[in-house]
């Protein structure tokens, strides 16, 4: 999880990072691959690269004269870790706040049973 959270939210707040990140998640590439599917350069594509690497989402092999980028199963790991704490804790808050929702609506109820409406069973009948 570190190594998401160090490399803070904004890692893929860009939209062209994250649109790397999203192509790389379908296959590997190099950053002439990259750049040839994205409406980038290659020297802006190694720029996102390099953060998505240092962030560890990314990491990079040789193969021949290129390198070839993929998804870093850890850094995603943490990521996808790190999200689903956030929607625990949205989960259990929103649980808890439609349990005191319940709760008021009842009280409301058995508040207006009360001294506000008159009982008209204990009525005399002529």
């Amino acid at each position: 999880m570190s190594a998401y959270r160090d490399a803070g939210l904004g890692l893929l707040g860009d939209p062209m990072r994250r649109a790397i990140f999203e192509t790389l998640a379908r296959r590997p590439s190099s950053v002439g691959e990259l750049a040839e599917q994205l409406p980038i350069s290659r020297p802006a594509v190694s720029q996102h690269l390099k953060a998505l690497k240092d962030g560890g989402l990314v990491v990079a092999h040789a193969q021949g004269t290129r390198r070839i980028y993929r998804l870093d199963p850890h850094g995603v790991a943490a990521l996808r870790s790190w999200l689903d704490g956030v929607w625990e804790h949205a989960l259990a808050d929103f649980h808890k706040f439609a349990e005191q929702a319940v709760a008021d609506e009842t009280a409301g109820h058995d508040t207006d049973r009360g001294t506000d409406h008159p009982d008209h069973s204990s009525k005399e009948q002529p």
